[in-house]
């Protein structure tokens, strides 16, 4: 009785001691501010025109950041065609220079317009795209770029032979600065190998502002396809990845049973060239967040890993936008890429002019959206039960 008298006053004492340094000062380093080390100050670059564009399409907000990035890197608005009168008068503000012309062979017929930009009803954007290119054109399409493998097999074939350029615009790494900065310093070799990585990309449904397309799966292709392709791209780019095969894949509504043909979540793994992923997308953000979602990237390496909050960064004060934590072996960092230049425009044009492929090759396009529509295709579909 006295040794277990004993014991638990020994219990007792060692409890008390690990309680108090739980709530000790750490001896570790505290979070840096690295801005200024990664985020120079530069003046912004002006590039002047060299390069025509059209818009053929406009079902989607991403057509204006998708537009303005190619008139950063140099491109000049023409024309565009569009069938819908409510989206017409917000995109003729927007871009007033810009000819509202009366078909689609105007455009495509315009020997002047050297790229296309679309962001026309998901199912259509593969047929556009095959007529864009066999009218001599490039052409930049909204995500999903492709909704069936049916349809990406035609523009596989049709682009090797016409030779033009089919390029998706993965917005979430060429459109959000913290990417595109923890993509910079992924290069640099600072975190090591990249091994894996983990994307997240929820999104708020706004089922207002939605179109009756947006609710039928036949239309976007399904939630994989749609939302889970940007992860997918994101993770062939930062493991270097070539080759990519899907390990497990799943999909489910969970909470709009008045949309049948709508999926609100789905996750997946991946494996690559020596490189794993996890993706995970929804439809939950909630309507307390301050931002449509807090999306977020893990970047694993062998020496550190980074994190990017892509909108917001709900665990401290710095609010939305686009921040990145670096951690190595020495120090942990705070980076704000507010002031981070986007090259992604820039590039594109480059290689509409040059027949380059520096802003994305085209094996990696066409890989991304494959993995994508295979892991929609094979997914178990969960149900409540």
């Amino acid at each position: 009785m006295r040794e277990n008298a004993s014991n638990r006053r020994k219990f007792l004492q060692d409890a008390s001691l690990l309680s108090s340094l739980a709530f000790m000062p750490s001896t570790h380093s505290p979070i840096k501010d690295g801005t200024s080390l990664f985020v120079p100050k530069v003046q912004e670059k002006i590039i002047a025109p060299r390069l025509k564009f059209g818009v053929i399409g406009i079902n989607h907000g991403h057509i204006y950041t998708m537009a303005n990035s190619i008139i950063r890197g140099g491109g000049e608005f023409v024309s565009y065609y569009a069938k819908e009168p409510d989206l017409i008068k917000e995109f003729a503000k927007k871009y007033p220079t810009a000819k509202l012309v009366k078909s689609e062979a105007e455009i495509l017929g315009d020997p002047s317009i050297q790229l296309v930009l679309s962001s026309i009803t998901p199912v259509e954007r593969a047929p556009l795209g095959i007529r864009v290119m066999k009218s001599g054109k490039d052409y930049m399409v909204d995500k999903p770029g492709i909704t069936s493998l049916d349809q990406l097999a035609e523009v596989r074939k049709v682009q090797k032979e016409t030779k033009r350029i089919y390029s998706i615009s993965y917005s979430e790494r060429f459109e959000n600065k913290a990417t595109e900065k923890a993509s910079q310093l992924a290069q640099t070799g600072i975190i090591g190998k990249v091994v894996q990585t983990l994307g997240t990309g929820p999104h708020r449904m706004s089922i207002p502002s939605r179109p009756s397309w947006f609710f039928d799966k036949k239309y976007y292709g399904g939630i994989i396809t749609d939302i889970g392709s940007h992860q997918v791209d994101q993770f062939l780019h930062f493991t270097k990845s070539t080759e990519g095969q899907v390990v497990a894949s799943q999909v489910a509504n969970h909470k709009y049973p008045q949309y049948p043909n709508f999926e609100d979540f789905g996750d997946l793994m991946l494996r690559g060239n020596g490189s794993s992923g996890y993706i995970r997308v929804d439809w939950f953000t909630p309507d307390g967040l301050n931002t449509w979602g807090d999306g977020r990237l893990t970047i694993l390496g062998t020496e550190g890993y980074m994190e990017v909050r892509k909108n917001t960064d709900i665990a401290s004060s710095h609010g939305t936008g686009s921040h990145l934590y670096l951690v190595t072996n020495k120090e942990t960092l705070y980076i704000d890429c507010k002031n981070v230049e986007l090259p992604h425009g820039e590039l594109l044009v480059n290689d509409v002019l040059n027949r380059t492929e520096t802003a994305m090759t085209q094996d990696h396009c066409f890989l991304a959206t494959e993995l994508a529509l295979i892991a929609q295709k094979q997914a178990t579909k969960i149900s409540a039960k």
